[in-house]
Formats: structure tokens, C-alpha cells, sequence
């Protein structure tokens, strides 16, 4: 997913005195600021829709969504919920949000604009065992990794987590991906060994993919777990050993120079120290966000929830108006870090790969909350 000598020459001065985090702000807006809201075929988010609502029919009424439950419990979503049942019609979605929901621009410490970038599920060829060119695993959750959500420990540290292993009754930190990629696991079951390294690697950035079995069988994975290190762009590896330019960065250019440089293509895959495992999903169930629902192309997007939480409405604007449209937060990855900042999920597909590898676009949203709650 996605992520200069000035920085170097702050850094002293950032060590003595460390950078304020920006703060987040929800700010009430009509309808009307929505740019392209009466545009939008809204019903096309439905399924979305109905999907986290059936979610939250599922779960505890006091359940908070996202931190500090500022946009309310899963109770507080029944109501909405119920009548989403009863719509099937363009205008009866639209009388229905504008009648129950109030947009919030979402800005950090003022400042409504982020970065919005694009995923997809993978299309990958493998085998479930290891032979002729099938030689890149990618493996089920470890049997020894811990994961921790540091909020059930500390208030203060809610939406942190870490991962390691447990050694001589002490929590470690588990190995990255270079000693991963090199030494293999003994506390992992490898689920399928793919034909292609750069595969294995984009897969896990992607969170979900579609192999072709050798056998002509299908076998769709999802994440399941992470080794608990930092996500780094290895587009920033290349941009600062010279290879690319800023300008030029996409997933294809990446992957483009990593198959033209097989040489020390490792190398730089392993510049990300983040390792991804993976679990076999049912047929016919769709890919699966962190928000435990099926994804929705063109209508999930995924977010840091710290600052959105899951299952929310979101009204999305970019620089391509194409994408101003109704989505619903489902979904997080590696590289989805900050109060404005996205991840659109594109579905499957050569199409849904290009589009998603090369979208990088400025843009900003807002989030539709029921009028009922208190403004977060």
C-alpha cells in the first residue's frame, strides 16, 4: 500500500523537541457541501452497506466504533439499519441518509486534504506443494505469534497494537522479513508456494488474493495476521538509492524495476521488514476486510481507525471526480496511517490492478454519522 536530505538535517532538532501530532477534527456540513452527491448512484453501496449493517446487528449494542466511540456504539446504528432494509430505490437511499445521517468533514489539526490510494485482490498461480517453479511460500498465522492490542492494557494506548513470540517468558519481536524470506518458519504452515517472488511480496501489501491452483482448483486467501513490524514502501527505498523518482512511483513502476533487477530485487523487497500470513476463505465468500465483511469494489474503503471507524458511511472527493462517491469504512492495512488518508478497494481483476497500482491522488472525505449522536 502506500507511504529527503531536509529531513536529516531536523532530525536533532526533532529529537529535542518532538513533532505534535496532528489532532483530529470532525466538522458539521450540509448535504450540499458534498460535492457530487447528487450525482452519485448511491445504491451501488448498498451492499456495502447492508454488509457492516448485518455486522452490526451481530455484534454487542455498546460495541464503540473507533476510538473513543465518536461515532457511537453499534446500537446507535440499529435504526438506520433497519430502514436500509426497506430501500430499494436511488431516491429512497438518498431520503434515508439525509434524512437520518450528518455529514462531518474530517480534517487533521485543520487540514481537510490527504493522500488516497487504491488496492486490489491479487490474481496468483501456485501449488499446495513445493516443486518446479512453485517455490514462494506464503504461510498460515504462526503458531507463536502474539498479537497485542495495547489498549486493553492502557486507555491511552488504544488503536496500538504490536506482535512478537513469547521467549523465556518475555514478549519479543517476532522476525522480519528478511529472516523470514531466508530462513523459512518452523511455527508456520505454508498454505500454498507460489510461482513468483514478486508476487508473494505484493500479495501480502494487497491483504487478500485468488491463486489458480496447479490443479486448476481455486484457493482464496485473506489476511489473517502481521509479524508486528513497520510497513515501508519500498518505493522509498528505490527513490533514495536513485532507481526511481518520485514523480514515477506506482506499483507497476516498482514492480517493473524489481523484474529488470532480479539481482537485488530481494534486497529491496526486504528493505520492508513487514511480513504478512494468510488464511484459505470459502468459495464464493469475497475478499474480507478487517472490519470481518465481505469487501465491495468501488465502495470499501479502507482506513486508519483510529480516526474512522469501521462500518461508518464516508463521502469520498479526489482530483478525479469519478470517485466522489458514497463508500463505507471496512477495511486498514500497513500503510493506512493518518487522519485523512485512504485506501479504495478496486476489486479483481487486470483492470482493478492497474487502476489501484497507479492511483495516487489527493482528496479528502467526510463522514456521515447518525444525527442522533453527539458531534465527535
Amino acid at each position: 500500500m502506500r507511504f529527503s536530505l531536509m529531513i536529516l538535517l531536523f532530525l536533532s532538532a526533532c529529537t529535542l523537541f518532538p513533532p505534535r501530532e496532528p489532532v483530529a477534527t470532525y466538522t458539521p456540513v450540509p448535504f450540499s457541501a458534498l460535492s457530487g452527491w447528487a450525482q452519485d448512484q448511491r445504491l451501488e453501496a448498498k451492499p456495502a452497506l447492508a454488509a457492516s449493517c448485518a455486522r452490526l446487528e451481530a455484534i454487542p449494542a455498546d460495541r464503540s466504533l473507533g476510538v473513543e466511540g465518536r461515532m457511537g456504539t453499534a446500537g446507535d446504528w440499529l435504526d438506520f439499519c433497519a430502514a436500509l432494509k426497506r430501500v430499494t430505490t436511488e431516491e429512497d437511499l438518498r431520503t434515508l441518509m439525509e434524512r437520518d445521517l450528518q455529514p462531518y468533514a474530517v480534517s487533521a489539526s485543520g487540514d481537510t486534504e490527504g493522500l488516497f490510494t487504491g488496492y486490489y485482490e491479487a490474481d496468483l498461480r501456485g501449488s499446495l506443494t513445493r516443486h518446479g517453479p512453485y517455490q514462494h511460500p506464503l504461510y498460515a498465522r504462526p503458531d507463536d505469534l502474539v498479537m497485542v492490542d495495547l489498549g486493553e492494557f492502557r486507555t491511552e494506548l488504544k488503536g496500538q497494537r504490536i506482535a512478537g513470540s513469547v521467549v523465556n517468558g518475555q514478549l519479543k519481536p517476532y522476525a522480519d522479513r528478511a529472516a523470514i524470506v531466508s530462513n523459512g518458519l518452523t511455527q508456520a504452515k505454508p498454505l500454498v508456494w507460489l510461482d513468483d517472488a514478486n508476487d508473494a511480496f505484493f500479495v501480502q501489501i494487497q491483504g487478500s488474493g485468488v491463486v489458480t491452483l496447479d490443479s486448476g482448483e481455486e484457493l482464496r486467501l485473506g489476511y489473517a495476521a502481521q509479524n508486528g513490524h513497520p510497513y515501508v514502501p519500498i518505493g522509498k527505498t528505490l527513490i533514495a538509492k536513485g532507481e526511481l523518482v518520485p514523480g514515477s512511483i506506482s506499483m507497476q513502476s516498482i514492480r517493473a524495476w524489481l523484474e529488470s533487477n532480479p539481482e537485488q530485487a530481494e534486497a529491496v523487497r526486504s528493505s520492508n521488514p513487514s511480513y504478512v500470513f494468510f488464511t484459505a476463505q470459502p468459495d464464493g465468500s469475497g475478499p474480507m476486510g478487517a472490519a470481518n465483511v465481505p469487501l465491495t469494489a468501488l465502495r470499501s474503503l479502507a482506513v486508519d481507525n483510529r480516526f474512522i471507524g469501521y462500518h461508518v458511511p464516508v463521502w469520498l472527493e479526489t482530483q478525479d471526480p469519478r470517485l466522489n462517491r458514497l463508500m463505507v469504512a471496512q477495511d486498514t492495512g500497513g500503510a493506512i496511517r493518518g487522519i485523512v488518508r485512504g485506501d479504495v478497494f478496486w476489486g479483481r481483476g487486470p483492470q482493478a490492478e492497474q487502476m489501484a497500482g497507479t492511483m495516487r491522488s489527493k482528496g479528502r472525505y467526510f463522514v456521515l454519522l447518525p444525527k442522533a449522536l453527539p458531534a465527535p
